[in-house]
């Protein structure tokens, strides 16, 4: 995991993007689905585009629009690519772990963009031999695997690598075709554990993955001239895709010139659908769609939820920009207080807490947000918002609003506690870190300032989902992980000692 930084709510992981459509020049589309997954990492971006001769990779830090010009797109030619924006979760923010990750082997070359965090990274680098630091990232690791999978099985006598017939049908755990990638992911997959969805291309052939739990998401759309896959439904959108539908978890799925087949290498008793119930309340873009529902009616019925389980008397609702909006206008909508604004965003600075460099996070509260003080001024406030993580930030938050003059703050949290550290795509630190991990809700409420302080319930949260049924994970309010940690990591991020705290000691 990354080193201490100060949060306001949990840093996304990544954003991956694949496109497989002959006679179309792709490079420009893949920078439009990165356009739309910018939310989701801003260190660096990239993609690596196949005109089925050979496989170029462009990335650099920064902003998708400041790695890719026009030229540097124009210059891309070719029909397939996968495209990737990154915020680091496990590894350096450096050009070295910009992604996609590119490798060649066994003849062949393959680039792979990974969102989620690996929880066995360190054992599968001693398994393979690999001294400390010869893995940069749980992603560079998984492209060495697959990349020393190609060597071995390029080395072996060919009587062992022998495809199936083509005229036997595929079975639902069989890969759909003899190719040296494919028959790679098939040994290398089932050792890796944790969160990752992927997109894989060598010169010839897209692949998504979505690991047995499904932690992250992974959709694909289909062109008249082909198929994409993006983290997040949006992001088909913008490029003209028709939706079709998730990955399932434990999923692999084969585009290239003989259709769209899946296969599942994973058995059956390791499937455990488990998405992040984070990408609900925070993480995925209003307009996306998970499990079937679109994600903005959820965060608005997790506000009315909140406004029935915390109800306050007070002159207006508002919410924290951007994200919560929704849950602020459903609390309106259920109490009959009226919704109003009290908080500026600027739309320029975009997500500060994603900067990496802790000391321009620093100034983020004020470079971020301005309140709008005629409408605070002694005035009753329900402010709204998704999360508190460490809890400075919105500290600052609701001292600047008292600045401004408000009457009384009432905080409404649309999600529970957030209590321990995520290892599955999202960097929120040490427990250490976490405000909520050894104070009770009253004691928050002191620290942070505020007349009030009340928390969304889990059943009201996952009922406020409209698939209350489905898988989730929900580890980092509950502390109870669907797959089981590394020792190294479970040392350095679980088992710290909790400091003291005060109401004025961060």
């Amino acid at each position: 995991m990354s080193g201490p930084v100060e949060h306001t709510s949990p840093k996304e992981a990544c954003g991956v993007f694949g496109i497989f459509a002959p006679g179309r020049s792709v490079a420009p589309i893949v920078f439009d689905g990165l356009y739309a997954l910018q939310h989701r990492g801003q260190e660096s971006a990239g993609m690596a585009v196949s005109d089925g001769s050979t496989l170029m990779v462009v990335k650099d830090m920064g902003l998708v629009t400041q790695v890719f010009n026009d030229y540097k797109v124009a210059g891309l030619v070719g029909h397939l690519a996968i495209g990737h924006t990154r915020y680091s979760t496990t590894g350096s923010s450096s050009w070295h772990n910009a992604q996609p990750m590119y490798r060649q082997a066994g003849g062949t070359e393959f680039a792979v963009g990974h969102n989620g965090n690996l929880t066995n990274t360190d054992d599968l680098a001693i398994l393979m031999g690999m001294l400390p630091g010869m893995a940069t990232s749980d992603s560079d690791l998984i492209a060495e695997l697959i990349a020393r999978e190609l060597d071995r099985s390029a080395a072996e006598p060919p009587s062992a690598t022998v495809p199936p017939s083509p005229t036997v049908p595929s079975s639902p755990t069989a890969p759909p075709a003899p190719g040296a990638l494919v028959k790679a992911l098939v040994e290398v997959l089932p050792r890796m554990r944790g969160a990752f969805s992927l997109v894989l291309s060598d010169r010839s052939q897209l692949v998504g993955v979505r690991d047995p739990n499904g932690f992250r998401p992974l959709c694909l759309g289909k062109l008249d001239e082909g198929w994409v896959l993006a983290s997040e439904s949006p992001a088909l959108d913008i490029t003209g895709a028709h939706f079709v539908r998730e990955l399932e978890p434990g999923e692999v799925l084969v585009i290239n010139a003989d259709g769209c087949r899946s296969f599942r290498p994973w058995p059956a008793e390791r499937v455990q659908p488990t998405l992040c119930l984070f990408e609900f309340v925070y993480l995925a873009r209003p307009d996306s769609r998970l499990y079937g529902q679109e994600l903005h009616g959820a965060r608005v019925r997790m506000g009315e939820l909140l406004a029935e389980q915390a109800p306050v008397a007070a002159d207006i609702v508002v919410g924290v920009p951007d994200s919560g909006m929704p849950a602020a206008e459903g609390y309106s909508r259920r109490s009959g207080i009226p919704y109003g604004h009290a908080l500026v965003k600027n739309r320029y600075i975009g997500r500060t807490f994603i900067n990496p460099d802790p000391r321009q996070r620093a100034l983020g509260v004020r470079r971020k947000l301005n309140p709008l003080k005629e409408a605070i001024a002694g005035r009753r406030l329900i402010v709204v918002d998704d999360s508190i993580v460490r809890g400075t930030t919105t500290r600052a938050m609701v001292a600047m609003l008292r600045e401004a003059g408000a009457r009384e703050i009432h905080l409404r949290i649309s999600s529970p506690p957030y209590r321990w550290p995520c290892f599955y795509g999202l960097d929120t630190g040490a427990r250490t870190e976490l405000v909520a991990a050894d104070l009770e809700v009253g004691e928050i409420c002191d620290y942070i300032g505020a007349d009030s302080l009340a928390y969304l319930s889990l059943d009201a949260l996952k009922k406020a989902t409209g698939v209350p049924g489905a898988g989730f994970c929900d580890a980092c309010l509950t502390g109870n992980y669907p797959v089981p940690v590394s020792s190294h990591l479970s040392k350095t991020v679980l088992e710290q000692p909790l400091p003291a705290r005060t109401g004025a000691g961060r």
